[in-house]
């Protein structure tokens, strides 16, 4: 059995670690194969990840990144039919809602190989965003769609997608957080001794739009008034920030950095007093640590952790500046006997699964 993987992005690499090792450990024929699109291409945003996780190095790499996202997702579907053409894979994974994500889905589908979508049914029902529509495509192309919770089924299932080819497992991202949170404070990193927030900004809906990109500066900078905001600073929203004129005003407030590992990562989640992102993945990563978050959007797709009282939108469009009242709730922890996504053992529900669909 051969099974092709189509990863780009950070989260994607954290996924694909947790669901090849469990498929590794399953008693079956099975040769794993990684393509990787190239849409993370900085190391701290692609390589680190590889030798922090032992994910095994791609064995396709396309090197596509930087481009538009219309013409990333053109360039990455033609170089993963001409991949999909070499291997002929039973089956193509895919995850999240990246560009690559909609690439690996549309070459798959294209090829007449059979699609498996890892973390379906996400909606935020923001069609400004890419990422929704990158989900959406991808879910209405999918064979099998692997869920994280009750919200997400029956989203697909009002999209009119039938019960059978819906399994929910939970998050993976659950899983690694599980297995790598005990060891990440050996990330070698260095936690600032003040009280702090960690933030991150780098959806294309914020650092595209310099309006949009302004405000969640500003947010940030007088969020940094009160504590200090350490923000590990996408490559991308640098160069917007640095166009904008606002990466001074940025890093004069803030505490910017490279960005990080996973294990640094983690590790400033264990330590932190909170968490401001315009991130999806982050919003469910400071939860599993333990961490209230305040996303800087006026909507989620994690709707499960806002209405369980975890997370909290604020939209900078509607305010510069994080109410007094909101800055003390992010500083205090997570509900610890909320259970949601899982509870960790989504990877080991998968694989198996994934095996016996293409037996």
């Amino acid at each position: 059995m051969k099974i092709l993987t189509v990863v780009g992005a950070r989260p994607q690499f954290i996924k694909a670690a947790m669901v090849n090792s469990a498929l590794q450990s399953l008693d079956a024929d099975i040769k794993l194969i990684t393509a990787h699109t190239g849409q993370h291409y900085d190391f701290n945003m692609s390589g680190i990840f590889f030798d922090q996780l032992s994910l095994a190095k791609p064995d396709h790499h396309l090197g596509i990144g930087g481009l538009s996202s219309a013409s990333m997702t053109a360039r990455m579907t033609e170089g993963l039919e001409m991949v999909i053409t070499a291997e002929q894979p039973d089956c193509v994974v895919v995850y999240g809602d990246t560009d690559s994500t909609l690439a690996g889905a549309l070459a798959a589908a294209k090829s007449g190989v059979r699609l498996a979508h890892v973390e379906a049914g996400l909606r935020s029902f923001d069609r400004r965003m890419p990422e929704e529509i990158n989900r959406r495509l991808t879910d209405h192309m999918s064979d099998l769609l692997y869920t994280t919770s009750d919200v997400a089924d029956e989203n697909l299932r009002r999209e009119g997608i039938e019960d059978a080819r819906v399994l929910q497992v939970g998050d993976v991202m659950y899983d690694a957080c599980i297995r790598f949170g005990p060891v990440a404070d050996m990330a070698a990193v260095e936690v600032p001794r003040s009280p702090f927030v960690i933030s991150t900004l780098h959806r294309a809906a914020t650092t595209d739009n310099p309006e949009a990109l302004a405000r969640a500066v500003f947010v940030l900078c007088d969020l940094a008034r009160d504590i200090t905001v350490l923000l590990p600073l996408h490559p991308r929203t640098r160069k917007r920030a640095a166009d904008a004129g606002l990466l001074g005003m940025l890093e004069r407030a803030c505490s910017v950095i490279q960005p990080v590992g996973y294990l640094e990562m983690l590790k400033f989640l264990k330590h932190c007093a909170g968490v401001v992102t315009d991130s999806g993945g982050l919003q469910k990563e400071a939860f599993y640590m333990g961490r209230r978050c305040v996303v800087l959007r006026d909507r989620t797709e994690w709707v499960e952790l806002v209405t369980t009282g975890q997370t909290r939108l604020h939209d900078p469009g509607a305010g510069l500046t994080i109410p007094g009242n909101l800055l003390d709730w992010l500083q205090q922890p997570t509900n610890p006997a909320l259970k949601l996504y899982g509870g960790g053992e989504a990877s080991a529900r998968l694989a198996p699964h994934l095996v016996s669909w293409n037996g």
